[in-house]
Order: structure tokens, then C-alpha cells, then sequence
């Protein structure tokens, strides 16, 4: 076999590596989505309802515009969004000049304190299978291919 056959084949063979990681991590994220959209039930919360009351709430304020940068979403989306967390007296909107602010209500305050420590070790419990070296590792990992 020539080396460029040999360097094709291992080609070939990284390739479907990497796909097979892309599959599995396409698997792990799906089956995590799913136990949390599960376990946010508990409050009557979707992923999305839960992914702003902890946004909103670890900065106190936030303008629209940053809420929607913050989660990787449309202004629009968030208007949507934030439309029935009002309308649950979780967060207000206050409009100062041109910059719509969101901030949490007392009750949602009372609901951020009690579902984010929650959901936050519910989300840490996923990786409990892994020892403390091999989450640095596998956080490493992902870290490098993200860049």
C-alpha cells in the first residue's frame, strides 16, 4: 500500500471517527434536554422559561437585547418568551428611553432561588459517572474544539 493510500484510509478512519463523536454528542445532549425538560415540570417551567429566570436573575437587570445575546436567540424570541413569564408575575419589563430592561419579580425571585440550585445540581449529577480527572478532561476536550 502506498503512503497515500495508507494516509487516505486514515483519512477515512478519522472521518468516521469524527462522526461517530458528533452522533454521540448529538445522543448525550438530546438525552440531557429531554431528563431536564423532565425535571423542570416540577415548576411548571420549560427549558427556555428556566434559561431566562437564571439569566435574568444571576445579573439582577438585563436589557432585552443582552437576555437574547445571552441565549443565543432573536430579540423576537425573547419578547414571546417574556410575555408569559409576565403574564406568571415572574419578570417585569420597564422601558427606559429606547432600552427595554427585564428584571425578576419578588415571586420570581422566590422561584429562581428555589428551581437554579436545583436544576444546576441536577445538571452537574449527568456527568457523575466521570471522576473529577476525567470531567477536566473531557471539559479540555470540548473547549478545544469549540475554538
Amino acid at each position: 500500500m502506498s503512503q497515500k493510500d495508507t494516509e487516505s484510509c486514515l483519512s477515512k478512519r478519522d472521518e468516521r471517527l469524527g462522526l461517530m463523536i458528533w452522533y454521540r454528542l448529538s445522543r448525550v445532549y438530546n438525552q440531557s434536554l429531554k431528563e431536564t425538560h423532565e425535571h423542570l415540570k416540577k415548576w411548571n417551567l420549560s427549558v427556555s422559561q428556566f434559561d431566562i429566570l437564571a439569566q435574568v436573575g444571576a445579573n439582577n437587570r438585563l436589557t432585552q437585547q443582552q437576555l437574547a445575546d445571552k441565549l443565543f436567540v432573536t430579540k423576537g424570541n425573547i419578547t414571546q418568551l417574556l410575555g408569559k413569564l409576565e403574564e406568571l408575575d415572574f419578570v417585569k419589563r420597564e422601558q427606559e428611553w429606547k432600552t427595554k430592561y427585564v428584571s425578576l419579580t419578588e415571586k420570581g425571585r422566590a422561584l429562581f432561588s428555589d428551581v437554579v440550585p436545583m436544576q444546576e445540581h441536577f445538571q452537574a449529577s449527568q456527568f457523575n459517572a466521570l471522576n473529577r480527572d476525567e470531567k477536566r478532561q473531557l471539559l479540555d476536550l470540548l473547549k478545544k474544539i469549540q475554538n
